[in-house]
């Protein structure tokens, strides 16, 4: 009878063992068929992938941004922006209740109020956040076989703790001690737009690689696994990590858009703070200007960076360079901003000098001016060739206020 007894007590808990592991794999499939793919959502929802790139080189415990771009990424036409924020930008942060650097609200709130500012700042959404810590940014440089980057001009400079600075010239391949180098010199004299654009040419350095390198990083998800442990996001999900870097992996690296924040330089509490121009209007227009780029169905728009002649037309001062940094904010190369030949320029005039008009519309709806001609490129001469190299030249006329023409 014991043994009886016995043989049931087993019987009945090989049952209820069966009964919960059933009761396991159900939870688990479930969870599973529940599970939400972060990026496929956010890709329908918006078409366009915003990404927050931020280098950390802060001590442990301590956070300091090197740099913060936004990539701005459309799969569809593979085309991609990149929009540099200065660390000093300044501003009214709500995360800090004070006037300050924008960088301070990462150094002293986090990720989250930071990208919370940021996305205020360009007026946008920006789904997801990638953080790379500058030794990891080194050990991911030495894993890919090192980011091509171009110096004009070779560097030999000791820095202000008696290290050397040693970078040779021309396009090069840099390791990533090399790489934190060119990241982290500064020259006597050198003017901020000039480390910023350097911050730049890593990030744009560091898609091309990804792009390069995609199927040596993407081909098996065990190889992932290294890199993506150098990251740190706001996915959690391995898969949604690697889903999200392997799309943006297939970008046109060769045509990045590049913008960054503009403005003056005011001295606050001692501190040089750029305020972006206009309250911040310029760079939000830009963003919204080189996304358009990105998503047009015109092949004309999206293949290349147009070229603008701006000349003031009017006594205002300074009105076609201030107007230059607004076009070159939204992705426009500017060969010159001069004086017209005349300062009394009623109406603001677009010349079309490649018979282009919906690039020409475009440029047009930038500063809200319909008044455009369609202009033959004039005869070229050795002394004068500018109209060889130019694909449209805005006059500024008295209607323009500075940002848009005001019709009457």
């Amino acid at each position: 009878m014991e043994r009886k007894h016995l043989r049931d007590e087993q019987r009945g808990a090989f049952f209820l063992l069966l009964i919960f592991l059933i009761l396991v794999s159900a939870i688990i499939v479930v969870s599973f068929s529940l599970r939400t793919d972060k990026v496929a959502e956010k890709i329908e929802e918006d078409q366009v992938i915003r990404v927050l790139m931020i280098l950390d080189d802060g001590k442990e415990g301590e956070r300091h941004a090197v740099f913060s771009n936004m990539l701005v990424y459309y799969p569809v036409s593979r085309k991609a922006a990149v929009v540099n924020i200065p660390g000093n930008t300044g501003g009214i942060y709500q995360s800090l209740g004070r006037v300050d650097r924008i960088d301070d609200v990462y150094s002293e709130v986090g990720i989250d109020a930071y990208k919370r500012e940021i996305e205020k700042l360009l007026d946008v959404n920006i789904p997801f956040y990638l953080v790379i810590t500058q030794d990891n940014f080194i050990k991911l440089t030495d894993m890919l076989g090192g980011m091509r980057v171009f110096i004009p001009s070779p560097v030999d400079e000791t820095g202000p703790d008696g290290e050397n600075w040693l970078l040779p010239s021309g396009a090069v391949t840099l390791d990533g001690d090399k790489i934190s180098t060119y990241l982290h010199y500064i020259l006597e004299d050198e003017e901020e737009a000039e480390i910023n654009e350097r911050n730049q040419n890593v990030v744009t350095a560091f898609l091309t690689t990804l792009h390069d390198k995609s199927s040596q990083i993407f081909g098996k998800k065990a190889i992932f696994k290294k890199y993506n442990a150098l990251l740190k996001t706001n996915l959690s999900d391995p898969d949604d990590v690697y889903k999200l870097l392997s799309i943006i992996s297939a970008m046109d690296s060769e045509s990045i858009i590049r913008q960054t924040v503009t403005g003056p330089i005011r001295i606050v509490d001692g501190q040089r703070l750029l305020f972006p121009l206009n309250n911040g209007d310029f760079i939000k227009e830009a963003v919204k200007q080189s996304t358009s780029l990105l998503i047009t169905n015109s092949i004309a728009l999206a293949s290349r960076i147009y070229v603008l002649e701006i000349k003031n037309g009017t006594s205002v001062q300074g009105l076609a360079r201030n107007t230059a940094i607004l076009f070159q904010n939204a992705s426009y190369s500017v060969l010159s901003a001069v004086n017209a030949d005349t300062n009394d320029y009623e109406k603001t005039v677009i010349i079309d000098h490649i018979g282009n008009k919906e690039v020409a519309g475009v440029v047009g709806d930038f500063i809200h001016c319909t008044n455009i001609v369609e202009e033959e490129v004039a005869s070229i001469t050795e002394e004068n060739n500018t109209a060889a190299d130019v694909d449209f030249t805005i006059i500024l006329g008295k209607d323009f206020d500075g940002r848009y023409v005001r019709n009457k």
